[in-house]
């Protein structure tokens, strides 16, 4: 099904959509994407529902045509001071607040949300495979994040997070039992039950 160009017609609507909240290790991303009204492109869609060669296409594609676009993100320390869907919600706060011009509409993905700089905003399940802009922000989001995880990758290659990108995955779990948690994991976070804070080298 295409996906839809707007929400109101008229509207300058920017579409927000955050990376990284089911992750153990680094920031969590968000990105806020105003579109021209008629742009489209055939490889817009969620950024899971893209390779990571067409992601980096469309960010490209993405960042070139938009009038508008501010990718933006919270830390480790942020994650733990907020709680994830706080710091994810921060985060898009950021991503608004760096667009060149102020939105009339924010379409956001997910269904919680706290207002930012009084603009009206619009929560929509499964927004990132509804509407184009929201698609366009998932893209810029996931795109950014996994350049940031690939940076870290490179000083903690033990963790695997050029591939997993901080998920839980089998890899990231064994590697925390045999390392331990770096300053770039979520340590309040829990795994098996066990705060990461608590995880050691062995356990």
């Amino acid at each position: 099904m295409p996906l839809k160009a707007h929400y109101r017609k008229g509207l300058r609507e920017a579409g927000l959509d955050e990376a990284g909240r089911g992750c153990l290790a680094g920031p969590v991303y968000a990105a806020a994407v105003v579109l021209p009204p008629r742009w489209n492109h055939p490889w817009l869609n969620d950024s899971k529902q893209l390779s990571a060669d067409q992601r980096q296409a469309m960010r490209a594609e993405i960042e070139a045509t938009a009038l508008d676009w501010a990718v933006a993100h919270c830390d480790e320390a942020e994650i733990e001071r907020h709680n994830i869907l706080g710091a994810a919600i921060l985060a898009m706060h950021k991503a608004v607040d760096a667009l060149r011009e102020r939105p009339e509409l924010l379409l956001v993905d997910g269904n919680r949300f706290r207002a930012v700089m009084g603009i009206p905003h619009v929560c929509v399940v499964g927004g990132d495979a509804t509407y184009r802009a929201i698609a366009a922000a998932s893209i810029l989001a996931k795109t950014w994040r996994d350049e940031h995880m690939a940076r870290l990758d490179a000083v903690h290659p033990q963790y695997g997070w050029l591939e997993n990108k901080g998920y839980p995955t089998p890899q990231h779990r064994e590697a925390l039992r045999q390392h331990g948690p770096t300053a770039h994991h979520r340590r309040d976070f829990r795994l098996d039950g066990v705060p990461i804070r608590e995880w050691k080298p062995g356990s």
